[in-house]
């Protein structure tokens, strides 16, 4: 584990996005495993300045996301696609038909979450995994339970998460209770993760998943079984590892 603690979110949105493009910059066909919320916006923003100003280019690489909400349209403001392309695909050169979302507005859920599968097995391996935590310790929505699963699937959202979310809609009631998901086999499976957490609300969750037992009611406990993981932290969230 390689563990980074930034006095200035600039400085970690930087260092984010560094290594990032210095992965596409040497291997420009990598697959990425990209995420959502309010963690990696600046770590996009720093990407697309590096292709703005021509330091790397995406034509060639394909991107997989984590997860998606259940219900949303697409172009709903909240949908993580419309997330996406907000923050990310609609300023750089990543072809559409190689940037790869769940969709949750599929007929039979079950069946795109097989669908998604095939095309993560087609991909062969992701090669940088992006990650945020929730305060609950799930990864991508991978909720504690007594078990994980490994593939993609359809979550029931704890309320707490939903309550979490609840900040991006105009009430409680507007979050979607279901997502689909990547499962925590496949985010394991990445050759790098690359972990981002920050606030000091944060602090004692990722210090726990970091640190504690390896148990599925703390999903990203499983983090610590990965050989090649990079954790950011900001000096919030970092507090108790000093």
């Amino acid at each position: 584990m390689n563990l980074l603690t930034f006095d200035s979110h600039e400085k970690l949105h930087e260092s984010g996005a560094g290594i990032i493009t210095g992965l596409v910059q040497t291997n420009p066909r990598a697959v990425l495993g990209l995420a959502t919320g309010g963690t990696p916006v600046g770590i996009y923003e720093e990407i697309v300045k590096s292709y703005q100003r021509g330091l790397v280019r995406f034509q060639d690489a394909t991107s997989f996301n984590l997860d998606e909400y259940v219900g949303l349209p697409e172009d709903h403001a909240e949908s993580y696609r419309n997330y996406m392309n907000t923050h990310l695909f609609n300023y750089i050169d990543l072809p559409r038909s190689q940037a790869h979302i769940p969709d949750g507005n599929a007929a039979d859920p079950v069946a795109e979450c097989k669908r998604y599968d095939k095309l993560l097995e087609q991909a062969k391996q992701i090669d940088l995994q992006l990650l945020g935590l929730g305060h609950n310790g799930h990864i991508g929505f991978n909720e504690p339970d007594h078990a994980l699963i490994s593939g993609t699937h359809v979550v029931e959202l704890r309320e707490e998460t939903r309550k979490a979310n609840a900040r991006f809609f105009d009430s409680m009631d507007q979050v979607p209770t279901h997502a689909l998901t990547m499962g925590v086999g496949t985010i394991l499976k990445a050759k790098m993760i690359l972990l981002v957490v920050k606030g000091a609300d944060k602090a004692e969750i990722v210090h726990r998943a970091l640190t504690g037992p390896i148990t599925t009611d703390c999903p990203a406990s499983l983090l610590q079984t990965h050989p090649h993981l990079v954790v950011l932290l900001d000096s919030e969230a970092g507090r108790l590892f000093k």
